[in-house]
């Protein structure tokens, strides 16, 4: 689908290029034309004057066209060149090219201003001076800067090629205009026979308003008339002044304070006038005067080309029509027909459209206002429907197509359906609706897919006739060969189980005796299964209020029922092993706690002060094998052990203590620290069992000697401890030596680190600094930095300084002993 959509987008863009293409040849086609028929040129020379003319006038070639278009007529008064400026006619100049005569039809001047003054009258075709303005012809050509409304005219001349109807052209208009002169709305007012005015298109205001200015009367006071008959600009731009002398459009009037009617210069009297509303007040700057004249001047060209093609834009029958297909069930839409130059209908426009009408890419309804048919239903081309379409608006009978599937989206789902596609007549326009047919095989088989589904069937019985009807379903559900026929309502009962029975039997009393409906479960046996039910039932009661028949369904609970039963099972065991979890956590606990007691205060060994923390860990339900030891030998020395078992629960825990003990009593009794972790790790591999045959953990052993102030250690794959001195903070350099249990020769060696007065050495388990989802080294620099700032000589600081470093939820248990050497003496 993906790779489809690109492929459509690029035809897409390859088809609006083509039509660019096509509609700028087009109206060049057009002005050579013209320009042939007035001069009797050829049609090579009718294309080089053009060139020549756009070229003198600083003008781009669209905007030439037009401007070649349009000034078939003189000018307006006001727009002739002033004298003495040497502005020249380039309609009656003569061309180089073959075959160009030159004319003294008036109708077919150009103005070009040359010289730096008159720059932007070349461009735009048009002299500045107007006997409206309050500023003189010289006095704007000088405010003017020389590329005022060069490039708005440029955009709008490329944009006139895509305005189909005098609506594109209000769109087109406003949408390059606002930039330029801050325009809000737009209007195209068309006179009328009667002398009144016709809104034939119209940009930047609602459809109500435009419902109420669809017609205007020749009432003194309309602006745009008067802009009309004196075939001159008109600028309101005094909004107190104005509003007590002309009647306003909008509602508010507030809504815009400065307004410019334009009239558009066509062959005799003008028919067609311009206007732009602002909602900000003041005057017109000359610039943006000069610019609406050359814009006016421009869309003479265009309704020139285009005037046959005219199609009013969606007005006040449009919009009082959609509230009324908003209420309209099923599919249909009003279109208005969209002619060319030649009469022939060759779109349709949607001013209409029910919720439930939708186009190829999902829009509904109001979405699909203003839109063409065959952008939105590429399938109503198709000849048959077209051609049936077009009969219907010529001859005002009705048209059915040929019936059709389409695939359609129904609460969510895709089917198959069959529509027929009706067109009626409605004035100028037509109604077309899809009426789709569904047959009453498919309605029952929807039936049967859903109690099919569901595990559920319908039941009817007749209080009158004492007879009762099923669905197929319900024989199966209620496990009851159909050729026995439905049972009577009373007999219902009997097919419950014994212990249903009664209180099934009251609720089917109840309901035919008070008409009270009832939803009840209960159980049925078929064969050496039992089946839980649930049925639901309701009277309806005759004219007389008495009740005559029952209604009601039956639906197979069987599978819920055992899987809620299962659940609770679940649920017995769940809280069976929460029990035994709970009483194993407490017994470990307990035996941690005699195993390994913390002390309740800073303790002395040696001349040092030891602080000790154990913090276990806050998830999972298993006590875990990390474990200290700060013991005085008996020759005055103090030894120091932490170590951390692999694992949690009794297994790492007994692990734990047998590794704790056997330490103590190795150094105790004289054994080197190297020596002591080489027994520790043969005692570690000789000792697993068949349940711990992986067991291994890491530790560090340090022997502090006073008389030499000197720490003597080694580890077993531990991480190594933090010395502080002097406000710095730095780890030792981890002597070798691989973790206990790892393999049955590792070589262990020790390292010494003379303690100076004011140290503080830091021993620790891996909880306190390895996180899951970073590494290891990442967390020795957060355990380094949160020392540095939280180094203090007051007893107690070890706990502040471990919530600093922890996050909220420990994974792991956090073992951790704090040796401070005393201050030297003063």
């Amino acid at each position: 689908m993906a790779a489809m959509a690109k492929v459509v987008a690029r035809q897409r863009a390859e088809m609006d290029r083509l039509r660019d293409q096509a509609a700028t040849a087009a109206v060049l086609e057009r002005a050579k034309g013209a320009l042939m028929a007035q001069t009797g040129c050829t049609p090579e020379a009718a294309g080089e004057e053009l060139l020549r003319r756009a070229k003198a006038g600083d003008r781009t070639l669209l905007e030439e066209c037009w401007i070649s278009l349009g000034t078939l007529v003189p000018p307006l008064p006001g727009t002739a060149p002033e004298p003495g400026t040497g502005e020249a006619s380039t309609g009656t100049a003569p061309s180089s090219g073959p075959g160009t005569a030159p004319s003294a039809d008036p109708g077919t001047s150009f103005s070009a201003v040359p010289g730096p003054a008159g720059h932007q009258s070349a461009r735009t075709g048009i002299a500045p001076a107007d006997e409206q303005d309050s500023a003189g012809p010289a006095e704007e050509r000088e405010s003017a800067g020389p590329d005022d409304g060069f490039t708005a005219l440029g955009r709008l001349g490329k944009a006139l090629v895509h305005a189909a109807t005098p609506h594109d052209l209000a769109r087109c208009l406003l949408a390059e205009l606002t930039a330029d002169v801050d325009a809000d709305a737009l209007m195209l007012f068309r006179t009328l026979p009667t002398g009144g005015l016709e809104l034939i298109g119209h940009a930047g205001i609602d459809d109500g308003l435009a419902g109420q200015w669809a017609k205007v009367p020749p009432l003194k006071g309309i602006v745009a008339l008067e802009a009309l008959r004196a075939r001159e600009p008109r600028w309101l731009e005094d909004f107190a002044r104005d509003r007590e002398r002309q009647l306003l459009i909008g509602d508010p009037p507030e809504r815009w304070l400065s307004r410019a009617w334009l009239p558009v210069p066509t062959e005799g009297a003008a028919e067609v006038c311009i206007g732009i509303l602002r909602a900000r007040g003041g005057a017109f700057s000359p610039a943006e005067r000069q610019l609406l004249r050359a814009v006016a001047r421009l869309c003479a060209g265009w309704f020139r080309s285009f005037g046959a093609r005219q199609t009013p834009a969606p007005g006040a029958a449009a919009a009082a029509a959609q509230p009324v297909f908003d209420s309209l069930p099923g599919s249909a839409m009003l279109l208005t027909p969209l002619r060319g130059a030649d009469g022939v209908v060759g779109d349709y426009r949607i001013d209409a459209a029910t919720e439930e009408a939708v186009d190829v890419v999902g829009r509904t309804g109001r979405e699909l206002i203003g839109r063409r048919v065959l952008e939105c239903l590429p399938s109503l081309a198709d000849e048959a429907v077209w051609h049936g379409c077009l009969r219907t608006l010529t001859t005002g009978e009705p048209f059915e197509g040929e019936p059709f599937a389409h695939q359609a989206v129904v609460d969510g789902s895709v089917e198959l359906a069959t529509y027929t596609v009706h067109a009626a007549r409605l004035g100028d326009a037509l109604v077309l609706t899809w009426v789709r047919h569904d047959s009453s095989d498919r309605q029952e088989q929807r039936l049967a897919d859903v109690q099919r589904l569901g595990k559920l069937g319908w039941t009817n019985w007749n209080l009158v006739t004492d007879e009762g009807s099923w669905s197929s379903q319900t024989f199966l559900v209620m496990g009851r060969d159909p050729a026995l026929g439905p049972v009577r309502l009373a007999d219902l009962p009997r097919l419950a189980v014994p212990e249903d029975a009664p209180v099934l039997t009251r609720a089917v009393e109840e309901l035919v005796r008070t008409g009270r409906p009832f939803d009840l479960p209960f159980r049925v046996r078929s064969g050496d299964e039992v089946r839980h039910l649930r049925m639901v039932a309701e009277v309806v009661r005759d004219s007389e209020n008495q009740p005559v028949e029952v209604h009601g369904f039956v639906q197979d609970l069987t599978a819920q029922r055992s899987a809620e039963l299962a659940l609770v099972e679940s649920e017995r065991a769940i809280l069976t092993q929460g029990g035994v979890l709970h009483a194993e956590r407490a017994l470990a606990a307990r035996l941690q706690h005699a195993l390994l007691p913390l002390p309740t205060r800073p303790v002395t060994l040696a001349g040092l002060r030891v602080e000790v923390a154990y913090l276990p860990a806050q998830s999972g339900i298993h006590v875990g094998g990390d474990w200290f030891s700060a013991i005085e030998l008996p020759d005055g020395e103090a030894l120091f052990v932490v170590g951390d078992v692999a694992g949690h629960g009794i297994d790492a825990m007994a692990t734990m203590a047998q590794l704790r003990f056997t330490a103590k009593g190795m150094v105790i009794t004289g054994s080197s620290l190297t020596g002591a972790l080489a027994r520790l790790n043969t005692l570690l591999l000789h000792s697993r069992g068949s349940h711990d045959s992986h067991a291994t953990a890491t530790m560090v052993l340090a022997r502090y000697v006073p008389d030499e102030h000197c720490l003597v250690w080694a580890q077993a794959g531990h991480p190594p401890p933090l010395l502080v001195r002097g406000g710095e903070v730095r780890y030792l350099e981890r002597p070798v030596g691989m973790l206990l249990g790892a393999c049955a020769a590792p070589d262990y060696v020790e390292a010494r680190c003379v303690l100076e007065p004011g140290d503080r050495v830091l021993l620790y388990t891996d909880g306190l600094v390895e996180r899951p989802s970073e590494g290891l080294d990442h967390g020795l620099d957060r355990l380094a930095a949160a020392v540095a700032a939280h180094d203090t000589r007051e007893p107690g600081s070890l706990l502040p300084l471990l919530a600093s470093v922890l996050e909220s939820e420990r994974r792991d248990d956090v073992c951790v002993v704090d040796i401070r050497v005393p201050d030297a003496p003063r």
